[in-house]
Parts: C-alpha cells; sequence; structure tokens
C-alpha cells in the first residue's frame, strides 16, 4: 500500500481500470473525509449524508469501469461534482428547493481537521460555524461568491479562475481579499464566531 501513496489520483485511477482494488481503497481514504464534510456542509443529516456519500462513491466507480473518468488533475473536485449533483437532486425530488443553499461555502473545509474523529460538542460547533460561513457567503457580491467558490470547492487556481472569468491573476486575487474581508467583517457585525475545533 506505500507504494501506491506516492502516486498521483490520476495514477491510482488509471491502475483500479486495469483491476487494482487496493487503487480505488487509496483514493477513498485520500477524499473520504472531505466529501463526506462537502455533503454534510449543504444537507445537515448525516444519515441522508451517508446516502449521498455512498451514491457519490458508487457513481465514481461505475464512471472509472466504464471508462468515462477524464483526467484532469482534479479529482476531488469531480467527486464533488457528482456529490453535488447528488445533493441537487434529492432536494429537487423533495420538492424542497427552497432549503438548498445557492451558493457554496467559503471556508477551506478540504484542509479542516476530520470532523469524523472529533467530540460531538466540537461536530456541532463546526457544523453551526460552517452554516454561518455558507450563509455569510451569500450575501458577497457576485464576483467575490464565484472566485471563492471556484476556488475552494473546485479546486482552481487563481491563473484557472483568472482565465475562466476573463480577468487577471491579480484581480482574481484582489477578489478573493475582498471576499475574506468582507467574510470577517459581516462576521463580526453580526458576532459570529468562525473558528472551528
Amino acid at each position: 500500500m506505500d507504494a501506491l501513496t506516492r502516486l498521483t489520483d490520476d495514477e491510482l485511477v488509471k491502475r483500479y481500470e486495469l483491476g487494482d482494488s487496493k487503487a480505488f481503497e487509496e483514493l477513498l481514504f485520500r477524499y473520504q473525509s472531505k466529501v463526506f464534510a462537502y455533503i454534510f456542509l449543504f444537507v445537515r443529516d448525516r444519515e441522508l449524508t451517508e446516502d449521498i456519500f455512498q451514491d457519490t462513491f458508487m457513481k465514481a466507480i461505475v464512471t472509472i469501469q466504464q471508462g468515462k473518468y477524464v483526467e484532469s488533475g482534479k479529482f476531488l473536485s469531480w467527486l464533488n461534482r457528482i456529490a453535488h449533483n447528488l445533493i441537487v437532486d434529492y432536494f429537487r425530488r423533495e420538492r424542497n428547493e427552497n432549503t438548498f443553499p445557492v451558493s457554496t461555502a467559503g471556508y477551506d473545509i478540504m484542509n479542516d481537521a476530520q470532523l469524523a474523529e472529533k467530540c460531538v460538542e466540537d461536530v456541532m460547533s463546526n457544523e453551526q460555524v460552517l452554516q454561518d460561513v455558507a450563509h455569510l457567503v451569500n450575501f458577497l457580491p457576485d464576483v467575490q461568491r464565484e472566485v471563492v467558490r471556484m476556488r475552494y470547492f473546485e479546486e482552481l487556481s487563481f491563473k484557472e479562475i483568472a482565465d475562466r472569468t476573463g480577468v487577471s491573476i491579480n484581480t482574481a486575487l484582489g477578489r478573493m481579499r475582498y471576499a475574506l474581508i468582507n467574510m470577517r467583517r459581516m462576521a463580526v457585525e453580526c458576532n459570529i464566531h468562525l473558528e472551528l475545533k
């Protein structure tokens, strides 16, 4: 398994396509907590999160086995897109689209400690922080909200963000900077604490 940990995501996908199930286990190990946290941020229900999480990885397995996975160097972003689509499908089925946040959270949960390993109080506190962050992102100007979404959930570099939005890298960086400043200001004004435990 040690040799697998040194492989890139795309190399692991190729090995899995060739029948190496350990390669997919490594991918699952790398990203399970991040995908779970991403889903939970939106649905805020542990049982539903587990269902969508399972469906996300099943869909990923089927897509890879059918040879339909397209290398992009952004495997986590691809998983999150699958999860996002499943979340949207769920809320559509429930005819409850108004409760689904239309924008994504601005906190970098991808680099947060694994929520599942926390005590119950810390998990509940972190869940509240993530809800507050998602709420604050809704109040950002469109261009700032767009940069936050692309940077933290699509994992795009600032060069990629600049190319996609048709602005300079400095403008993209500036928008992110102002987004963070605005979110901190709103948090202070609303007496919201944004520190994860």
